[in-house]
Formats: structure tokens, sequence, C-alpha cells
């Protein structure tokens, strides 16, 4: 191309679906059923890797098979502050002993073997998080490149210690990592280095990064199964994108724990926009907030791939958000009666669970389906010594008070700390209203109606409710 203007940001966004196309090897056109319904299931089938396959790709790099521990203090200490007889036994699923240090490998090591594969000399991946560092680890060990595209400051190039350390973590592994700062530039960048590199593109969201994660929910079932000779009751997951959400739901249904639940935990970061400059260095955690949780749920497809393998709708069965104070409350908790120094945005699913399990019986099994590593700047004194340089109050008190891009406070005592329900109906109504708008239809096919029914877990009259109510028709 040697117009420039076959560059400028409009040119590029306009060829997106083009580049994904080439980029990720997925016709997405071909699971197209109507207009607003598509063929999930055949989609993730169509990875080509069975479940058993994933696992024997995950372990030929040493990914997956993580131990699973009984948090034996922290449930006394839930059980001291809890109702007689309730007090669940909490078990921690240690992601932290992957390669790079967290759940994401077992997603990168799919999407890398695949890209290796199918001949692609290289791999991209656009991210703030663990999942660039998992990448990088995994692209290192079958000699490919990579390219990390990484939005890590705000305009005055200040950048949070814990994407800091994320950067270095996948430099570290040899990755190259283009910076930016916060806006819209990040999916245009990532668009043309895909399109100019004729690399992999490594999404989060494509059904190979969705089966990797099935491992994970599989292997809590047949733990607890050999540990405790039951399945789990409640597994608590840490709501972002909904790839972990999906994906741990989906290995639960594989190795036939239907009757668990599964609940979702986001950090409650309302009020701080995620594409703001101004609140870009506001917030304690770059994930596993309702920034990304409420957003991905109520629009999937919004992801960097035509047709997104993260859709959490399908299975939440509860959805709670916790504050920034509380997960550092419980992170030093961890650490100081488990012995063990896990990262901050990993233990937002435990500080859940920390009260979830108040409500449960003694005799039943919750598990916190992660943890992550923690470093220089994951650390959670790192985080909070930031925030307070960022004008954040910092103060023991009642949870109850924080307000996000304000101050973080830190529970006076553990019976303080809170999981608050987000209404799932309502979110359910709001991804239903955004099919309709971003389809920009006034009527839809009884298949699209069956299609959403699946995609929020409602029966086919409730959906057709919730047209009712917004004036769509559903015709045959």
């Amino acid at each position: 191309m040697n117009n420039v203007a076959d560059y400028s940001y409009n040119a590029v966004m306009a060829r997106k679906n083009e580049i994904m196309k080439k980029a990720v090897g997925i016709d997405y056109s071909k699971f197209q059923t109507s207009t607003i319904a598509f063929d999930y299931e055949k989609m993730m089938r169509e990875t080509g890797y069975t479940l058993q396959e994933v696992q024997e790709i995950q372990r030929s790099v040493g990914v997956g098979n993580t131990p699973l521990l009984e948090l034996k203090n922290l449930t006394a200490l839930v059980r001291k502050i809890s109702p007689k007889g309730k007090g669940a036994r909490i078990f921690l699923k240690d992601e932290a002993c992957n390669p790079s240090g967290s759940f994401k490998d077992r997603r990168a090591a799919v999407s890398v073997y695949h890209a290796k594969k199918l001949g692609y000399k290289g791999v991209v991946a656009a991210t703030s998080g663990n999942y660039g560092a998992a990448v990088a680890s995994q692209a290192a060990m079958r000699n490919l490149d990579c390219i990390i595209v990484q939005e890590c400051y705000d305009s005055r190039k200040v950048g949070q210690p814990e994407i800091l350390e994320k950067q270095r973590k996948c430099e570290c592994y040899g990755a190259e990592v283009v910076q930016l700062t916060v806006g819209p530039e990040l999916f245009y960048t990532f668009l043309r280095i895909l399109e100019e590199t004729g690399y992999f593109n490594a999404s989060l969201y494509s059904p190979y990064g969705i089966a990797g994660v099935e491992t994970l929910g599989y292997e809590v079932a047949m733990q607890c199964r050999e540990q405790i000779g039951k399945d789990p009751d409640v597994v608590v997951i840490t709501h972002a994108g909904g790839g972990n959400v999906t994906g741990t739901a989906r290995g639960l249904i594989k190795a036939g724990a239907v009757n668990t639940k599964v609940v979702g935990a986001s950090v409650d970061l309302t009020g701080l926009h995620m594409a703001s400059d101004k609140d870009f260095n506001r917030k304690s955690f770059t994930t596993g907030h309702t920034g990304f949780g409420i957003p991905f749920a109520t629009w999937p497809d919004r992801s960097d791939v035509p047709r997104s393998a993260a859709r959490p709708l399908r299975y939440l069965d509860r959805y709670v958000t916790i504050k920034q104070g509380e997960v550092f409350y419980i992170t030093e908790a961890l650490a100081q009666l488990e012995g063990l120094e896990r990262g901050p945005a990993g233990n937002t699913s435990l500080t859940a669970a920390f009260y979830l399990a108040q409500e449960m019986d003694e005799d039943q099994i919750i598990v916190v389906q992660e943890t992550e590593y923690t470093g220089a700047g994951k650390h959670h004194m790192a985080q909070l010594s930031f925030a307070k340089e960022n004008g954040i109050e910092v103060k023991f008190g009642n949870p109850e008070d924080e307000r996000a891009g304000t101050n973080i406070i830190l529970p006076e005592h553990p019976s303080l700390i809170r999981a608050r329900d987000v209404d799932l109906i309502k979110l359910k109504k709001s991804y239903i209203k955004n099919c309709i708008e971003n389809y920009k239809v006034d009527e839809i096919t009884e298949k699209d109606a069956e299609f959403l029914a699946e995609d929020t877990k409602l029966t086919l009259e409730e959906v057709k409710n919730i047209l009712s109510e917004i004036n769509v028709k559903v015709v045959k």
C-alpha cells in the first residue's frame, strides 16, 4: 500500500475484520446462522483440539496440573465470624505455579502452539496484564517472535507499578513491547502490527484461548473428587473479559460437575472510566474489575475478534463485587495466615470467597480457582504507595465508605468484608438490548431469540418478554 491514507485510523479500523480473520485463521462467517445468532458450540468444536489434546499441549510446556490447596487458617478465621454451623472449607487452585505465574499460561499455550502449527513466524497480543507475559513465555518456548502491545501510561508518561512490572516480565522473555498511553490508539496500533507483520493474533477471546482455560475447570473438579471425595459446591472466578469464567465453567461441565455453582467476582471501580486519561492511574487494579466485567458481560463481541468465545452470561449463577481495600486486606491475610504471597489481582476471587463461605455450611466446599504471581511492582504495598502518590487516601475503616478514585479503605475487622451482588437479570437485559442496537434491527427471528436465550442462560419465554419490553418482534 503506497497511499499514506491507507494507514489512517479510519482506514485501518474499516479493515479490522479482514485483518483479524487473516491473523487468527478462523472464518467466523461460517458460524453465522442468522442476524444475531451464531453456532457457538460449533465454533468451539472447530478449534480442532479435544480437552485431552489441550492437556497434552499444556503438559509439554509445563502448564497446568497446579496444586489445589486447602486454606485451613483462613477457613478458621471465617468460622470465627460466621453463625454457628456456617463457614465452608476454602480451597485455592494455585495457578501462580504456571511458568509465567498465572492461569493465562493455559490460554497462551494453546494459541501459541496453534500459531506454530499453522506456520506463523510470530505472535501478537494486546494486553496490559498477565496475558502478555504468558504469550511471551510460550513464544520463547516455541521459538516464535513475539510483540506485546501494552497500554501502560497516562499523558504524563506515568505508569502503574503493576503494569510496568508486567512490561519488564515480557521483555525478560524476549518479547518486543510497544508501550502506549491510554486511549483508542491501542486497538489501532494492534491492527497495524498484525497487518504489517503477518503474525498470529494470540487473542484472549479466540476459541483457542477459551479451550485452554477449560483444563482449569476440569482439574478443579477432578482434584476435589480425589482430595475430598466430591465436587465443589461453589467455584469463585475472577471476572474481567469473561474468558476465565467461560473456560472454567466449560471445564467443570466437561468433568460432569454440573451442580457446582459458578460465581464471578470483580473489584468495584464504579465511577472510574477505563479509557480516561485522568482515571487511568486512580485505580489499583488493571484487570478483574467492573470496568471490564460489566461491559464485556453486556457486550462480549467488543473484543479483538469478530465473535468472542468468552460469553460469561451463559455460565454465571451469581456475580458479586468487592472493594479494593478488601482485596489488599485478604492479600496480606493470605501471606500471614497461609504463608502464600500472591499478587492482589489474583486474590479478587479469594476475597469474595471469604465472605461467601460465611453463608455456606461447614461441610460445604468453596474453591477459589486462581492465584497469580507477585513481584516488586505487583506487590500490594507498591500499589498502595502509588495510590497515595496519586492523591488517593488510604486508611482503615468500613469498606462500604470506599469510593474508587478517591480512597482505599482497608477493613478494620475481617467481619466488615462483603461480597455485593450484581443484578444478573439487569445485565442480561442490557446484553439483549445491545444486540438489538448493535445489529440495528427492530425484529429478529426465532433462531435469534433461541440464541439469546442460550447466551444469557434464560428461557426462551423470558427472552421474548424482554424483547417485548423494548418493542422488538420475533418473527418466524
